[in-house]
């Protein structure tokens, strides 16, 4: 059978007129006994046989073929695809054929999956940003129609609701920014200024620069035991900074009173360094943790939580990273506290 798979078109013709000619042939002996008669018959019987099943082949199957296959290609052929039609083509035994229909078929399949996912995210894209732009915008028309119903006048809320009204208009705008710092990297118009620099040292400036957003939960910051031998790291300093400064803002926002947050760095092969940022608060189920990087991406339990931010924060740390060649990942339990983790190189 594998034989026969194997065949090409001319081949299969040769084969299949044999088994016609040969038992007649013998059927014509075994009444003539005339050799002659029976070799004129044999070879009379296996030409017009090979001619027709070769026309048959051609003119109703591979034709077809010829079709399946401008029809993967899905264009007009060019003069190069007709040579390959006419002279190639018809060379390529039946199983090879159904190999590259398998081939195109299974890409296909593959683009299709590939699609409806894109479809799906750009449905939960679209659903997340209106929801991040309606809060604030929401909440800026309340401000504003209230004042303008007589509360303008009223120096016990007028201050307060403009204040409200332009902590929204700032919430907007870092939001605005965001998306566009996210479109550049995505496009790969981020430029990297490498240096080097002390990677112990920029992390404890990153964090002392928020410092006073962590006070309210008494949230303590250290750098774990055996990390502190100086590290030389090869990179774009404020883009790290920005990486290090959203972990640490996440760190706050869903860590629990009196929590601590650690920080670690490693020398793993002489190559990178290993810079982990972790904590001890609410944690990430372990079904969210493929996704915590998505743009607008939270959890169920981050949603319920009176928490502010663009929600694109991960995003742009994890296009920062990978924009140095390098990884991200994370490691969570629920309540017991997330770490996240990127490599940067050594200095060179």
């Amino acid at each position: 059978m594998v034989f026969i798979k194997n065949l090409s078109p001319r081949q299969l013709s040769i084969f299949t007129a044999l088994i016609l000619a040969i038992p007649i042939s013998i059927f014509i002996a075994v009444i003539e006994r005339n050799w002659a008669y029976v070799l004129g018959s044999f070879l009379t019987v296996f030409i017009c046989s090979y001619f027709l099943i070769s026309f048959v082949l051609e003119r109703f199957i591979y034709r077809k073929i010829k079709l399946i296959y401008k029809f993967i290609y899905q264009t007009k052929a060019t003069k190069r695809e007709e040579t390959y039609y006419k002279y190639i083509l018809p060379q390529k035994s039946i199983g090879e054929v159904q190999a590259d229909v398998e081939a195109w078929a299974n890409a296909n399949k593959q683009e299709i999956e590939l699609l409806r996912a894109n479809e799906q995210f750009r449905k939960e894209f679209l659903q997340n940003l209106s929801h991040e732009f309606k809060t604030p915008v929401f909440a800026i028309q309340g401000y504003v129609d209230t004042l303008l119903d007589g509360a303008l006048n009223d120096a016990n809320v007028n201050k307060k609701f403009l204040e409200q009204t332009a902590a929204n208009v700032t919430r907007l705008t870092n939001l605005l920014n965001d998306l566009d710092e996210i479109s550049r990297l995505e496009r790969g118009e981020l430029a990297l200024v490498k240096q080097s620099f002390i990677i112990q040292d920029l992390v404890k400036d990153t964090f002392d620069s928020i410092a006073i957003v962590a006070k309210p939960k008494n949230i303590k910051y250290s750098i774990k035991k055996g990390c502190e031998m100086p590290l030389q790291v090869y990179g774009d300093k404020e883009k790290v900074r920005q990486v290090l400064l959203n972990l640490f803002e996440n760190s706050i926002k869903y860590g629990k009173e009196n929590g601590t947050i650690t920080a670690s760095m490693y020398n793993t092969d002489d190559k990178h360094v290993l810079v982990e940022i972790s904590d001890d608060g609410t944690g990430i189920a372990e079904k969210n943790l493929p996704r915590i990087f998505e743009r607008f991406y939270r959890t169920d339990s981050g949603r319920s939580m009176d928490v502010t931010g663009s929600g694109l924060g991960l995003a742009i740390c994890k296009h920062i990273i990978e924009a140095h060649g390098q990884t991200i990942h994370v490691r969570s339990r629920e309540g017991v506290g997330t770490t996240i983790g990127f490599t940067l190189d050594v200095r060179p």
